[in-house]
């Protein structure tokens, strides 16, 4: 295995200076405040304070509806992202869909934002265009609307719902919480969720796709989970006397989530399978083909599951103390054993892969078989 530390010390006969703690998060904040600069999002409002505009990502357009609830200085504010249902269906039945999800969920305090689906096709929240928009959405109202980058949040109804089954559990570094209404996983799989408290809400009576039992099969996968791994908080809610539609019921998951902050710098991450992978999870990054399973115990990283994967490591003193030597074991293999050392360069990295000053690496490692 070759180790190629970003940035540090003597590599290739170029010598890079190493940055104190104190000096790595002074570049972190200018870095943001330089790329958010160059940032544009334009807003105009349609009625009753709730402003449209559109993100652009993937080749693809992404119209949306927001509006600011609440009196939050910038910078401390939520971003609810609520998806509409529809799916498969004419786009005046998905456009109606977004109307009503538009005005469905009222947050006290924060943005909330309903976009409309690019597409009108039956996986209109999963298909891989989603992932970059919504990626774009985040960072946008993270360095141009006041949003914290920890509280940001998911939801969605019906195929919105199918959305969040999906997209939670692959984009889990993105978010505070997540909740799914009404919705159908299909092939999303749960490992992802080990970090992000997530809800299921459910009609008794809503037997369409077996919605209702594969919610409760849901419930006892992360159940199951939660006892091995110690991690999946979850909530599954199912009302026996409801249908599709929970006469909103299910809306006391908006100040529920309200409650939670992303954990930016888990000591755990299990990075799963479900659908598309982004090239970074947490503090992981690469393309894996299995689940991988890394943890942070003092100044030990100990990965399993990586297989002949190249990795990469993003590290933060907010993960372990970069002033002292780490060890990192790759199933069962000490690769690597020795000090890592913050640099401009590698925050610069981090910042050009997301746009993300909770998340910023200080230090990064790689490693190519």
């Amino acid at each position: 295995m070759k180790i190629f530390i970003c940035c540090v010390g003597a590599f290739l006969g170029v010598v890079r200076a190493e940055l104190t703690k104190e000096a790595a998060s002074k570049i972190v904040a200018e870095t943001f405040e330089g790329m958010a600069a160059k940032r544009e999002l334009k807003m105009r409002e349609v009625k009753g304070g709730f402003q449209y505009f559109e993100i652009k990502a993937a080749k693809k357009t992404m119209r949306c509806v927001g509006k600011l609830y609440g009196e939050v200085e910038p910078g401390k504010r939520a971003l609810y992202i609520s998806m509409h249902g529809g799916g498969g269906a004419p786009a005046r039945v998905n456009d109606q869909q977004w109307n009503n999800q538009i005005q469905l969920y009222v947050p006290k305090e924060g943005w909330y934002v309903a976009p409309r689906a690019p597409s009108d096709t039956w996986n209109l929240w999963h298909e891989w265009h989603i992932d970059e928009l919504f990626s774009k959405l985040i960072e946008d109202m993270v360095a141009l609307k006041g949003v914290d980058p920890n509280r940001v949040y998911l939801m969605g109804y019906s195929a919105g719902g199918d959305g969040v089954y999906q997209l939670a559990p692959r984009l889990a570094d993105r978010f505070g919480a997540a909740t799914m209404m009404a919705g159908h996983p299909n092939d999303a799989t749960a490992d992802g969720l080990c970090n992000l408290p997530f809800r299921i809400y459910m009609g008794g009576k809503d037997a369409a796709y077996k919605r209702n039992e594969v919610a409760a099969q849901w419930g006892e996968k992360l159940a199951k989970l939660q006892k091995e791994r110690g991690c999946y908080e979850h909530k599954v809610t199912i009302y026996p006397e409801m249908g599709h539609w929970m006469k909103k019921k299910d809306a006391e998951a908006v100040p529920w989530m309200a409650t939670k902050t992303r954990k930016a710098w888990p000591q755990k991450v299990i990075w799963g399978k479900s659908g598309k992978r982004s090239e970074r999870f947490y503090w992981l990054g690469g393309k894996p083909k299995d689940v991988v399973i890394a943890s942070v115990k003092g100044q030990e990283i100990t990965i399993k599951g990586a297989g002949e994967t190249p990795l990469t490591l993003y590290l933060n003193d907010q993960l372990l103390d970069l002033e002292e030597p780490v060890k990192v074991f790759v199933d069962g293999k000490e690769v690597y054993n020795g000090k890592v050392l913050r640099t401009k360069r590698a925050i610069q990295q981090s910042f050009k892969q997301r746009l993300d000053p909770a998340m910023a690496a200080t230090a990064i490692i790689s490693f190519k078989k």
